[in-house]
């Protein structure tokens, strides 16, 4: 599938449910993000924002409720959507070992890239979030707002056509946090469908939409 193929795409997820342990962990949650737009998911640390970007990506199966991509739906386990599907995850999935180059790297061989264009295109992507002098450094020897940075290249190098970025500025000074949220709005001018889950209202209000959890549930604000 190319980059032309993913973008312009709309994601809807209707009547999202997850229990893990007896307790509800998402309670019948509703979203969508049209491409060309930013959608932020806000809400207090365990009000369920990771699980329910999990559910979009694919990574974790609802009790009840569908996502989907599209107009296809996305079922767990998807390959073919994790591959069109840019993922910034919390705790960053980077390997400690492989310097941010290679990192990056990853992202694009695994989707079958070879060649000149792997390095070419992760070298521009960590020029992107600001990162090029430090592209040869292990990761285990980065910060952590450099190491989220990296996770946030690694999203972007594979062009996708929903990305999916869970707290992308949390570790970051204004400076950089503000060039992540330009280069999210970048992959949305793409035509991306991006999906952003925050603390941070500043970031939040530079969205396009915001739906907000208090326990799993879509509420308005506290």
């Amino acid at each position: 599938m190319t980059d032309t193929e993913v973008a312009g795409a709309t994601l809807t997820a209707s009547g999202i449910t997850v229990e893990a342990k007896g307790r509800m962990i998402l309670s019948d949650v509703s979203c969508a993000v049209g491409p060309r737009q930013i959608l932020a998911v806000t809400g207090r640390s365990g009000s369920g924002k990771t699980t329910l970007l999990a559910v979009l990506a694919g990574l974790l199966a609802p009790m009840t409720g569908s996502v989907r991509f599209g107009g296809a739906p996305v079922v767990a386990g998807d390959v073919a959507h994790l591959h069109r599907t840019g993922v910034v995850l919390q705790l960053y999935g980077l390997v400690g070992v492989l310097t941010a180059q290679e990192n990056v790297e990853v992202a694009l061989q695994a989707r079958g890239i070879g060649g000149r264009t792997v390095r070419s295109r992760a070298s521009h992507a960590l020029e992107r979030v600001g990162l090029t002098d430090l592209s040869d450094r292990l990761v285990e020897q980065l910060s952590g707002g450099q190491r989220q940075r990296v996770a946030v290249a690694r999203a972007l190098v594979v062009r996708p056509g929903l990305l999916l970025a869970d707290e992308p500025t949390a570790e970051l000074d204004a400076a950089n946090r503000d060039r992540i949220v330009v280069q999210l709005r970048a992959e949305a001018d793409r035509g991306a469908a991006v999906v952003l889950a925050t603390h941070d209202p500043e970031v939040a209000a530079r969205c396009d939409a915001e739906i907000h959890l208090v326990d799993g549930v879509v509420r308005g604000h506290d």
